[in-house]
């Protein structure tokens, strides 16, 4: 499983940052951006739980 961002919703609430830590960091442009390439098997609770708390709804889960 993947984690995109959309850039352009993202408005930096850092709420995925404290749902999955080490997946999602905030960038310089102070927009999220994902750390992994594909999400590891023990963290896809984390993952999922920090896009279904994203207020703009600027994640979203790919399958690779």
């Amino acid at each position: 499983m993947r984690v995109v961002v959309d850039r352009e919703q993202c408005e930096a609430n850092e709420d995925c940052l404290h749902a999955a830590p080490g997946v999602f960091a905030l960038g310089d442009d102070a927009v999220v951006r994902v750390l992994v390439d594909e999400v590891p098997a023990d963290r896809e609770a984390e993952v999922r739980d920090a896009v279904d708390r994203c207020p703009k709804a600027a994640l979203a889960l790919r399958e690779p």
